[in-house]
Parts: C-alpha cells; sequence; structure tokens
C-alpha cells in the first residue's frame, strides 16, 4: 500500500462537479493498493499517519499530530500511485489492484483511520473522475509504502 500525505489547510473532492466531500487543517491522503497488501499494512499505516508529526507546535517545530491538533483527513483512492515508468512513455498500472480487492482494502483502510483517529474521514469516490483540490500547507507531501517502511 502507498500513501501521499499532504498537509493542507483546506481539501475537496467533487465528483461530476459536486463537491462530495471536504476539509479544512489536517492531511489529504492518497492511498494505491496492491494484490499484496493486507489487514498488516492497513494498521502499520493508519497508525503511522495519525502519529505522524508534521504540525508545529508553539515554538514552530514539527511536533505535532494530526490528532494533537484535532485536524481533519480526507482519503482519495488512486491507483496511479502505482504506475510502472520503466519502459516506454505510457505507464503500466499492473501493479494496481482491481476493483474485486481494491475496494474492500479501501473501505478497510478509511475504517481503520477513523477508529485510530477517533471520528469520521472524509472520502472520495472510489473509481470515481474526481476533481481534488487542496491547499497544500507548507508544503509539506510526505509518501509512505508499507512494503518499503526505510523510505
Amino acid at each position: 500500500m502507498r500513501i501521499v500525505i499532504q498537509r493542507v489547510s483546506e481539501a475537496s473532492v467533487k465528483v461530476e462537479g459536486e463537491i462530495i466531500s471536504s476539509i479544512k487543517k489536517g492531511m489529504l491522503i492518497l492511498v494505491g493498493i496492491e494484490d499484496s497488501d493486507s489487514q498488516e499494512d492497513i494498521d502499520w499505516l493508519t497508525t503511522k499517519i495519525v502519529q505522524l508529526r508534521i504540525y508545529d507546535d508553539e515554538n514552530g517545530v514539527m511536533n505535532l499530530s494530526v490528532k494533537d491538533i484535532d485536524g481533519e483527513i480526507l482519503i482519495v483512492s488512486q491507483f496511479t500511485l502505482h504506475a510502472c515508468t520503466k519502459k516506454g512513455n505510457r505507464p503500466s498500472y499492473i501493479r494496481a489492484s482491481k476493483p474485486g480487492f481494491a475496494i474492500p482494502m479501501y473501505e478497510k483502510f478509511i475504517e481503520a483511520t477513523e477508529n485510530v483517529l477517533g471520528k469520521k474521514v472524509g472520502t472520495g469516490k472510489f473509481g470515481a473522475m474526481m476533481d481534488v483540490a487542496l491547499v497544500n500547507d507548507g508544503p509539506v507531501t510526505i509518501i509512505i509504502d508499507s512494503k518499503q517502511k526505510d523510505f
């Protein structure tokens, strides 16, 4: 499972011109799922996300988590995070899971994040063409891959 975290002052998702989810200060999380992902990946990532200290404390040091600041989270599925660009100019998405596996994993990821965070999170619509808007705060963008934990 590969995620991109963007620290945001606001973010939203539109489907067919209608805002389906929006947040204020918090994290926009793009999540890509592959067939080798498991509940262990979900548990590790959700704990890491909620405890990640990427918000400034009173001294201007990134020392607070999204939970510490009572921030919000918006989770959007993005199969293109598993793009392979090794050959040619058209990315291959062979590593990205098909909907039959990916949808239940995405739903489990959302549920686990809500459990660790202690409140509901916003979401995109799996498989839909979405317009994602955000104001990246910092900018702070972090990539985490549950298969490459030392990355």
